[in-house]
């Protein structure tokens, strides 16, 4: 039995995290051929995707923040100011968010997370489906995923 010494570090190091992102985007391209296909094509990179609603005096009213990656559409950030709940400006940021994803980057999926406190009716009611929930992340609060098909 070959014994060996190793050091353990904790602190943030922005190098070695470059570094660790290759090794392992290289250790999956090898265990994949789906990614691997992917490699060296447009479709491997992530796209950034933005749609954004101004009122009247150009503040912002309302906004989602996301990319598309393959065939996919990942809503980060999805936000209407208060004052202007109600007025169907989420529904409108999602859908051209999803119009979009689809008819200029051919995503067919998309997928998106939210808490319970925040959206998953409303998600829910644009034809997304929970697939993933997960009880106090953070602690008292429950975080769902939820996906959509786009064709």
């Amino acid at each position: 039995m070959v014994s060996r010494m190793f050091r353990m570090e904790t602190e943030v190091d922005k190098e070695r995290r470059d570094l660790l992102r290759a090794r392992l985007r290289d250790t999956n391209t090898a265990a994949s051929p789906v990614l691997a296909a992917l490699r060296g094509t447009p479709d491997e990179r992530e796209s950034p995707l933005h749609v954004w609603m101004l009122d009247e005096s150009g503040e912002l009213a309302g906004g989602l923040v996301g990319h598309t990656w393959t065939t996919w559409l990942h809503v980060a950030f999805l936000w209407v100011d208060g004052r202007h709940r109600g007025a169907g400006l989420g529904s409108r940021l999602l859908a051209e968010a999803e119009r979009t994803a689809r008819e200029e980057r051919g995503c067919v999926s998309a997928r998106l997370e939210t808490w319970d406190f925040q959206a998953p009716d409303f998600y829910r009611r644009q034809g997304y489906e929970v697939v993933c929930v997960i009880p106090d992340y953070p602690p008292g609060i429950t975080e769902f995923t939820l996906t959509k098909r786009l064709t």
